[in-house]
Order: structure tokens, then C-alpha cells, then sequence
């Protein structure tokens, strides 16, 4: 069931919102294979668990977006609430409360995408903050520094851009 569920990820699962990577309600309710009103009713029991950096409400101009992006949110248009997004801990959290093989298959899943994604985004923090921790002595070396600090941050912009625009986030199992 693992193979099955992590090829369903891949097909752009993951978006960053507020600048955080999220998974929406509806989708993870198709993957759990529950009704989505059934995965908001569970959290709404368990609120305590979900603070607000597990997961948030999106406000109108996102949902406006996420609908004018992507067509399989569509029916959202009309909706009167805004769907819901989990991060990465919020996903994790859903499995302390949604206890089902498929949940605990699609949550395995989904935490190694994750982390698959934070893996590739490594590279470019390291060489930031190794740049950020060098002492310059002058001004020119100082300079020339915040120009290279700039163009790594740029580059890893173009990557999350080209990420957003192309909506292949995730992985495919080798």
C-alpha cells in the first residue's frame, strides 16, 4: 500500500503558503480517504493539538488564488469557508488522531516527502549562513559578501519559484 500511496503524492500535494510548505484539507482527506467535513470535525475535537503553525485556515485572497492556480479546487470557489492547510507537524499531528492503516500509510508517506524537500533546500542554507559567519575585516571583502549572501538567496527564490510554477513538488519512488 506504501508504493501506492507515495506515486499519489507526488502529483503536487505540497504548496508553500505564508511561506510555509502545506498540504490541503481536501487533499489529505482524499488520501486518508475520508470526507473532508469528517477531517475538519476530528480536528475541531482535538484543537489543542493544532496550533496555529500545525495548521490555519487560509484567508479569501489565498483561496482566490489557490482556485485561480489550480483546477481541482475549483468547487472551492463557492465554498462559504476556506479550506484548511496543514504543515508538516500538523500532518503529524492528524496521526495521533486519525488512526487507520491508510492514515498511517499516507502520514509515513507524506513525512518522507517532506523531509525529502527539506532536503533539497539544505544546500542553500548552509552556504548562507556559513557566508553570514565569516568575519570581514574591510569593506570591500564585507561588500562583496552580501553579494554573494544575495545571489544564493535569489537563486533559492528561482528554485521555489520554479517549484510553485511547475506544481511537481514531491517525489517519485526509485
Amino acid at each position: 500500500m506504501s508504493n501506492v500511496v507515495e506515486n499519489i503524492l507526488v502529483d503536487n500535494k505540497i504548496f508553500v503558503i505564508r511561506g510555509m510548505q502545506v498540504i490541503i484539507d481536501k487533499d489529505l482527506a482524499e488520501l486518508y480517504q475520508v470526507e473532508t467535513k469528517a477531517l475538519n470535525q476530528a480536528v475541531k475535537r482535538n484543537s489543542e493539538k493544532f496550533p496555529d503553525d500545525f495548521m490555519f485556515e487560509l484567508l479569501d485572497f489565498e483561496k482566490n488564488e489557490l482556485v485561480t492556480n489550480c483546477d481541482r479546487f475549483k468547487t472551492l470557489k463557492y465554498s462559504v469557508s476556506n479550506p484548511k492547510v496543514f504543515t508538516e507537524q500538523g500532518v503529524y499531528m492528524l496521526a495521533t488522531i486519525l488512526k487507520s492503516k491508510v492514515a498511517t500509510a499516507v502520514n509515513i508517506s507524506i513525512m518522507r516527502t517532506f523531509t525529502k524537500l527539506k532536503n533539497q533546500s539544505v544546500p542553500y542554507f548552509d552556504i548562507i549562513k556559513r557566508l553570514e559567519k565569516l568575519e570581514a575585516n574591510d569593506k570591500e571583502t564585507r561588500e562583496l559578501l552580501e553579494k554573494v549572501v544575495s545571489v544564493v538567496s535569489s537563486m533559492q527564490e528561482l528554485q521555489q519559484e520554479a517549484e510553485e510554477s511547475t506544481q511537481q513538488i514531491g517525489f517519485k519512488p526509485t
